[in-house]
């Protein structure tokens, strides 16, 4: 059986009906996979289940993963080699763990490089597309806005660049703009968005396969211990990175 449930919906009530459902067992994607109360439910029901995409891993049940502080670093190594110091990055939602470990990667990508982070760089976004127009306009509205803007999933990325598109900016000829996680939208918009590639159809099958394996585990009277599987992740270079175009100083006309 599939249960949908809405960020924010009532996912706790459709975890307990699951609980009592008798299903063998769950995989849960994100975000649902960050809800401790779903996860208590389902525990409690002496269920298995598998998270798809967590950011935090526990030994209490299993999980599969890309390393997303190992992406968001290898992103921002990406831009500082093109030549960009003033890197903007979009938060994802606090709530979710994978947004702290981009953040990170994005932050200690800085810190090697011997750059500062810089706080008025760095704005709150909710992995939604509108977050990500209000978080790319405060970064645009800076006295000095940032040349390239790193947000932490596609739907942002997106965002940004119609932000770009509004003001007159060339994306990238004013300014960078990378995403995250290489959904279908990445390829729908102009420029096509250099991001990451998040292994999601794969991470599903891994995921159904490691479920399956714990059940018949338990239905054979063995203990099954919880397996964390961390698949590999991709940069894919499109159309809207490039080196920071270099504009001459301005000079006065005025002699004296």
């Amino acid at each position: 059986m599939v249960e949908k449930c809405d960020v924010g919906g009532p996912e706790v009530e459709a975890a307990r009906e699951l609980a009592a459902s008798g299903v063998d067992g769950a995989i849960l994607p994100p975000p649902i996979c960050e809800n401790s109360a779903v996860r208590a439910i389902l525990e409690e029901a002496g269920m298995p289940m598998v998270a798809v995409a967590a950011g935090s891993l526990s030994q209490d049940y299993s999980a599969v993963s890309i390393d997303n502080y190992g992406a968001a670093k290898a992103m921002t190594q990406h831009i500082l080699a093109l030549g960009h110091v003033d890197i903007g990055f979009i938060i994802g939602n606090l709530n979710h763990t994978d947004s702290t470990r981009r953040l990170d990667g994005f932050r200690d990508a800085l810190k090697e490089a011997g750059l500062p982070l810089n706080e008025r760089y760095v704005a709150q976004g909710e992995f939604t597309y509108r977050s990500g127009l209000d978080a790319a306009e405060q970064l645009l509205d800076l006295e000095t806005p940032p040349s390239a803007i790193f947000a932490s999933n596609d739907d942002m990325a997106a965002a940004t660049v119609a932000v770009a598109h509004r003001r007159g900016l060339d994306v990238p000829g004013d300014l960078t703009v990378c995403g995250f996680d290489d959904t279908a939208l990445a390829t729908t918009i102009w420029p096509e968005l250099t991001t990451i590639h998040q292994p999601i159809a794969e991470m599903s099958r891994v995921a159904l396969d490691t479920l399956v394996q714990v059940i018949k585990a338990r239905r054979a009277g063995r203990h099954s211990a919880a397996q964390h599987v961390l698949l590999d992740f991709e940069l894919i270079r499109r159309q809207s990175d490039a080196a920071p175009r270099r504009r001459p100083p301005v000079r006065s006309n005025n002699r004296r």
